[in-house]
Order: structure tokens, then sequence, then C-alpha cells
């Protein structure tokens, strides 16, 4: 059998330049961070011949093309199983539809899993290309690419998302003080509500595609206010980069229509006034998980538990993508 395990991520800056909608036309670039919170995906090769998945929901079919998940369809395609013999469960410590990357972070689960079943070594950058590849050219899913890389390599890093497709992962310089108060200050609250990511998205990717010059317009500061984050961080400033996730919140805030409403406006509100330099919405919007950076951690999390918001406390993780056990 074989586990492997793929990390969560938070998005500090620049998500929604790495979809290729934008990219391909003004290159993207993206701060994620890799966190301890992960999907499990387990492989192993029963007794008798035949195809047994076990995720949220459970099928046997007879043929991979016969397969309902298409994630996994597509990556089990990639193996020309002649007479499949294989059974694949998944577990996450999240659910999917919270912001936090879980697509990215199975689809790149299973690429390792299944490589490492049959034998294949693989490297990082090929484990993200690849999911890349089934998530955005094979099921058109009109999502980004950073979820992918920061799953597969882990960690805390720049993301440049350049114009012929290819991506450059560089890991920040911060210092080992800078990482623990960012441990310490960088707080998750779930907003209770979950969607769907290619959904929200797809505003956002029709617009860019027809080269609309507000949404143009839009990405480009939140390009360049993720670039300014990745220095503050270099810069072991993490009090400005809370100021910059406030700049970095109203412009997104303003990207798409249902990418905040009433309730999340609000508690951002409260945030702000209970000890919160800046903060946003991770991942596509709409729900999830709001994050603050707390000069007053305390104060802020009296303030989000009053107000019925669950925290969700993580540290960073730096293997990324990795096998947990193979025997």
């Amino acid at each position: 059998m074989i586990l492997t395990r793929s990390p969560l991520r938070i998005s500090l800056g620049g998500g929604g330049t790495d979809l290729p909608s934008y990219s391909s036309l003004s290159g993207g670039f993206v701060i994620s961070a890799a966190i301890n919170k992960y999907v499990y995906v387990a492989v192993n090769r029963p007794f008798a011949p035949g195809i047994s998945l076990k995720y949220s929901s459970i099928e046997n079919p007879e043929s991979v093309d016969d397969i309902a998940h298409p994630i996994i369809r597509e990556a089990l395609k990639l193996f020309n199983l002649r007479t499949p013999q294989i059974e694949i469960s998944t577990v996450a410590d999240i659910p999917s539809g919270t912001g936090l990357g879980s697509s990215g972070s199975f689809t790149t689960a299973l690429l390792k899993a299944l490589y490492t079943h049959y034998k294949s070594p693989i490297h990082a950058n090929k484990v993200a290309q690849i999911a890349c590849e089934i998530e955005l050219d094979k099921l058109k899913e009109p999502i980004g690419k950073q979820d992918q890389y920061i799953a597969s390599y882990g960690g805390i890093a720049g993301m440049s998302f350049n114009q012929d497709g290819t991506v450059n992962v560089d890991p920040l310089r911060i210092s080992p003080s800078t990482i623990f108060d960012l441990e310490d200050n960088l707080l998750l609250f779930f907003t209770g509500k979950i969607r769907s990511a290619s959904s929200m998205l797809l505003d956002q990717h029709t617009k860019s595609l027809n080269h609309d010059t507000k949404m143009k317009e839009n990405l480009d500061q939140i390009k360049e206010i993720g670039i300014q984050i990745g220095a503050a961080l270099e810069g072991n400033n993490p009090r400005l980069f809370g100021s910059l996730m406030d700049e970095h919140w109203n412009l997104k805030r303003n990207r798409t229509s249902g990418m905040t409403n009433d309730d999340i406006d609000d508690w951002y509100g409260i945030g702000r006034a209970n000890g919160a330099l800046g903060g946003k919405l991770v991942g596509a919007g709409g729900g999830g998980f709001l994050m603050f950076y707390a000069e007053d951690a305390q104060s802020l999390r009296k303030a989000m538990s009053k107000i019925g918001l669950e925290e969700l406390r993580f540290k960073f993780d730096f293997e990324g993508t990795k096998v947990v056990l193979s025997q």
C-alpha cells in the first residue's frame, strides 16, 4: 500500500493572477504558503481484479472510462491500464469548498501515490505540471495553478506564472522569527460557507478572455501588491504585510460579483476593529476562511468567537506532497 499526503494552502498575495486567462497575457505572481492540514490518498493493489474507489462516494466501475470522479479518471488514464486492479481511498483534514486549495492538493497527492505505486519516481515540479494539465487542460476548469505547485513543493514561496505557461517557484527568504510571528498572528476563521472555486472564478476567467479593461487593471494591481507582500516578508516586516493585505482585500472584493456579502463585510469590519491590521478571504471568495494578520491576536480571537466564527489553528508545511507509507 502507498499512502501520500499533500498540504492545503493559504494564498498570501497576488491570488487570481495565476489563472492562465490573465497570466498568458500579462504574467502572474502569487505568494502562497502550504499549511499542516492535509489531503491523504491511499493506493493499494487488492487481491481481485477491478477498480475500487472510496472518497465522498463509493465507486466500483468496470473500466477507467466509467469512473465518475473526473480527476481520478484522468489520472488513471495516464497509465494505460489494460486490466485494472487498484483500490484508491482518500480523506482530508478540511472539506473541499473552503478556499484552501483542496482540489490541487488532492490531485498532487493522487499523482504522487500512483507514480509511486507503479514504481515511477517523479519530481515535485512534474507532479504539479501534470496536475495542472489534468485540471486546467483536460477538465477545462477555470482555475489557476498556484494550488498544485505550492502543494507539491510546500513552504512559503513566490511563484511566477509566465506567459508561455511555465511556472517558477522561489522559496521566500524569511527569517525563523518572522515565520514564528506569522504562525502566531496569522489567524484563520471559518465563515461557515462552502462554495465552488470554479464557479467563483468563472466570471474573472470570462472577463479576462474578453480583455475586460477593469478586470485587467484590478489584477495588475493585485499582482503588484503580491510583489510588495513578498518584499515585506523577506524584509521581515509582518506589520507591513498586514497592512498590504487590507489593500489587497479592498481590491479583491470588487473584482467580481459574489466575492463578498454583507455578513463577510461585517465580520471583516469586526476583525479590523479588534486587533487585525488587515485580512482577506482565502481562495476564490464567497465563503471559506477569513484570514487576518493580528496586531492583538487575543482580542481578535475573542471578537471572532463572540460572533460564532471558529478558528483553524495551523503551522506551515515545508515538505510538500510526500509519501508517508510504502509497503
